[in-house]
């Protein structure tokens, strides 16, 4: 048997960082390349329908017209929520995160919804995520029970549609939704929310639980909250400078940060040694549509002194933006300028690939044994 890895005292206590411990079958990402959905790079993918990526992701291959068709048709019949459930949702408490009632309102949904059956409920998961994500953005923020699920409208068209965004044009917002779901539905097998539904699903708790953890998991400013810390870090840092600030004046702040040991988020990656492709495409697409935008400006300054800066110091592995650098700029200048519900967007997408992963590893992987529950050993220490 090959050696994939010997485990060395000095890996212990470092977040099981490049140790491997299974299969991903979905994605990857590669430290140049970016990432990739079952072998299609995320740039091509960028430009697709949602339910086509969907597709990919659950059946491993571009689907034909025909079998895109049956698909779209089987979500869409999928795509609704007992009346009881949105009850549910928009009765939690509004004081905390949304990503604390996006939590709760998946366990709620499962309550009602499961069906015991890893793929079924898998692709109901798929098909009624946007519905809960609407409902608990709707609810939180107190714009009341938005239009019902029309998902013959397209699945984030839909999505749109549900919410009840004051003052905004929610035709306007569909291609930036439509972008930002496709660039979050998975992200490999080892990042923190993916992993830890995996593990939970281990112990076979049922596919809604399991997300629930790992939406718990991605709701911390390390991990899919960064990139509303994102945000107000850049407009921290022009209210400071004021929006025509310089990109020197930007390049003197970003030292005199790490000079008094200050995060500049939006920068490095655990794996990528490359700016993010994710972001390249935002960014790409920002200066496109809003050239003009104080923040996409401020941001395109911030890309290009903060990786100056960063690759000046050797111990820094990626000095180039990641995926959450630009994605809240974006959906402020699109007109969603909501950052507390950015992560709630995040996990909507980023259900879909975990529970994806689940099916895997409770159905297909070690010829249909699944995976055992996960059982990391710790080292006693005196």
């Amino acid at each position: 048997m090959t050696v994939l890895f010997e485990v060395k005292e000095e890996n212990l206590e470092t977040g099981l960082r490049g140790i491997p411990v299974g299969y991903c079958t979905t994605s990857k990402v590669d430290p140049v390349k970016g990432l990739f959905y079952r072998e299609k790079a995320i740039s091509e993918l960028a430009s697709w329908d949602p339910e086509r990526v969907l597709f990919l992701l659950y059946h491993g291959h571009d689907p034909t017209r025909e079998e895109l068709e049956r698909f779209v048709l089987d979500l869409q019949k999928r795509s609704f929520c007992l009346p009881k459930v949105l009850d549910q949702i928009e009765a939690l408490p509004r004081e905390g995160h949304p990503m604390a009632l996006f939590s709760a309102a998946i366990l709620i949904l499962g309550m009602f919804e499961l069906k015991n059956d890893w793929r079924e409920d898998c692709l109901n998961m798929m098909a009624k995520i946007p519905i809960v994500a609407a409902a608990v953005i709707n609810a939180h923020a107190g714009w009341g029970r938005g239009a019902a699920s029309q998902p013959e409208l397209g699945y984030m068209e839909n999505f749109a549609a549900m919410l009840n965004i004051p003052g905004v044009k929610k035709g306007q917002l569909t291609e930036f939704f439509r972008l930002y779901d496709i660039l979050h539905f998975d992200h490999g097998g080892g990042n923190l929310s993916t992993f830890v539904g995996k593990a939970v699903a281990s112990g076979l708790e049922d596919l809604y639980g399991s997300i629930a953890a790992a939406m718990n998991a991605l709701a911390g400013p390390l991990h899919g909250r960064a990139n509303q810390e994102c945000l107000h870090f850049i407009e921290e840092m022009m209210e400071t400078l004021g929006e025509n600030a310089s990109g020197d004046e930007i390049e003197a702040n970003i030292r005199d940060r790490l000079a008094n040991k200050k995060l500049v988020y939006g920068f490095g990656h655990a794996v990528l040694r490359v700016e993010d492709p994710r972001a390249t495409i935002q960014y790409e697409l920002a200066q496109r549509r809003f050239p003009s935008h104080p923040l996409v400006r401020f941001a395109c300054l911030i890309r290009e002194r903060g990786s100056k800066v960063l690759k000046e110091n050797p111990k820094v592995a990626n000095p180039y933006p990641n995926v959450d650098a630009i994605s809240g700029v974006l959906l402020t200048a699109a007109g969603f300028g909501f950052p507390e519900y950015y992560t709630v967007l995040f996990g909507m997408s980023r259900c879909c690939g975990i529970a994806t992963q689940i099916v895997y590893e409770r159905v297909i992987a070690r010829e249909g044994k699944g995976t055992p529950i996960v059982r990391p050993k710790y080292i006693y220490k005196n």
